[in-house]
């Protein structure tokens, strides 16, 4: 059996891990960097997360109307697989590029605390380190509800990317950000879509007035929102299937060409054999960390979104951050001093959020302003009326007492954008006066903070 020693192993090649991997390969540490599969360099998000369902929703929104969706759809499919293909081969390229570095294609799992056996069809190789870190993400989650799984026409996320026919009756099953955002995206691409959720609103997590205002621009895209829907079977028919579902006891069916399953993803820990390496998980399957990321073997680190914590490649990249500061800084870094973390719905337009809501807000005992002003409203906006799409509201909560911002819910263009000017503000106690105040570049979404904050009461 082929065998191999560094200092560094690590699993998966998702952001967290790349990261690290190029870190600790360019101040000369040896590094094996483990990735199961040669389509997924570079992690989730290029391949089959972040990166192609925002650009599937670049090519939905910029549709000409004279175009037919179905050959609009098969060229943005296409060209969505070209633009993650370049950088799944540009990720590679990145870190084969540094000598230290050596990319692993197959299978990972330990054997011992100290070692993993990767497979790849017949081939074995054992790998040894002082050091791991688990990298290996998160999949898709599908319900055990009768008739689903078996389905021919249910679909994850991942397989909905690489479907090349738009489907004329889409019905989506969960109403979390990622069903809202294929919802958005499908809708503007031509198809009739349906969303149901089991929740009796959608995004439930966001303040009712936010919540409400998305709801509202789905609408208009032509989105069925059917919310308090317990799904129960789905059968499959010639050429779709039937999803029975029940509404406060009463029965209702929905007809699909596809089913895209949007219920969530767990993590990757399945077939690890983190038993072998004394690495206790959560009852969730995440890895159990500390505020270092160290898991119940100290030599063992884990990061992303196989925690088990919120599902951001851009956590994933701090989370890197701390793991580099244990292995060569001064071991200050930690999950929990990280500040604020903003993020974003990539509905048209974006909803992004940082902070407390205004429910938090008073819930968590804070005497609060409340800024909140409808982008159709807004006289010092013009940007919103440059790209015709008037959407939308700004809403902050402000401490009455301190004057700082708590939190920000921005519905608008560019929100994506504008949020970090506020996960900054709420890091560094910039008071909504200070925000209010500062001179912003012109036409842009930010200046649209003047006016808003304007209106604190």
């Amino acid at each position: 059996m082929n065998t191999m020693r560094v200092e560094v192993l690590i699993l998966g090649f998702g952001k967290g891990g790349k990261m690290l991997a190029a870190a600790l390969g360019r101040a000369g540490r040896s590094v094996a960097l483990v990735e199961q599969s040669g389509r997924m360099y570079g992690g989730t998000c290029i391949n089959i997360g972040c990166v192609p369902t925002k650009a599937l929703l670049h090519h939905a929104e910029t549709r000409p109307a004279t175009h037919i969706a179905g050959p609009w759809y098969r060229r943005s499919v296409g060209a969505t697989g070209e633009l993650t293909a370049l950088m799944r081969q540009k990720n590679f390229a990145t870190l084969d590029a540094i000598d230290a570095v050596t990319i692993v294609t197959g299978h990972a799992a330990f054997v011992d605390a100290k070692s993993v056996e990767v497979t790849a069809g017949q081939d074995r190789l054992t790998i040894s380190a002082d050091t791991i870190v688990i990298n290996t993400g998160a999949k898709p989650t599908v319900p055990d509800l009768p008739g689903l799984r078996a389905s021919r026409y249910a679909v994850t996320s991942t397989e909905l990317l690489d479907t090349p026919e738009l489907p004329r009756r889409l019905a989506i099953v969960g109403g979390g950000h990622a069903g809202l955002e294929f919802a958005g995206t499908y809708s503007q691409f031509g198809a009739q879509v349906t969303v149901l959720e089991a929740h009796q609103r959608i995004l439930p997590a966001e303040d009712e007035d936010v919540a409400a205002a998305v709801a509202g621009i789905l609408h208009e895209q032509g989105v069925t929102l059917t919310t308090g829907a317990r799904v129960t079977s789905v059968s499959d028919r010639v050429g779709g299937a039937v999803i029975s579902y029940e509404i406060d006891g009463h029965a209702a069916t929905t007809d699909a060409d596809l089913i895209l399953v949007a219920t969530g993803r767990v993590p990757a820990t399945e077939g690890l054999g983190l038993d072998a390496a004394g690495v206790r998980t959560t009852p969730g399957a995440a890895v159990e960390v500390d505020e270092y990321l160290r898991t119940s073997q100290p030599h063992i680190y884990a990061i992303g979104d196989v925690t088990g914590g919120p599902q951001y490649t851009y956590l994933s990249l701090d989370d890197h951050r701390i793991v580099l500061d244990q292995l060569q800084g001064n071991s200050q870094r930690t999950t929990t001093n990280r500040g604020p973390v903003p993020y974003t719905l990539f509905t048209t337009p974006p909803l992004a959020r940082v902070g407390l809501t205004e429910t938090q807000a008073r819930e968590r005992g804070h005497t609060v302003k409340i800024a909140s002003t409808p982008i159709n409203q807004m006289n010092a906006l013009p940007r919103a009326r440059i790209l015709n799409n008037t959407h939308g509201l700004m809403k902050l909560v402000v401490d009455a007492t301190t004057d700082h911002l708590l939190g920000a819910a921005l519905l608008t263009n560019d929100a994506q954008e504008t949020i970090n000017t506020l996960t900054l503000a709420i890091h560094h106690d910039i008071t909504a006066t200070q925000l209010r105040d500062t001179i912003y570049t012109h036409p842009s979404t930010t200046e649209g903070l003047n006016e808003t904050l304007n209106n604190l009461h």
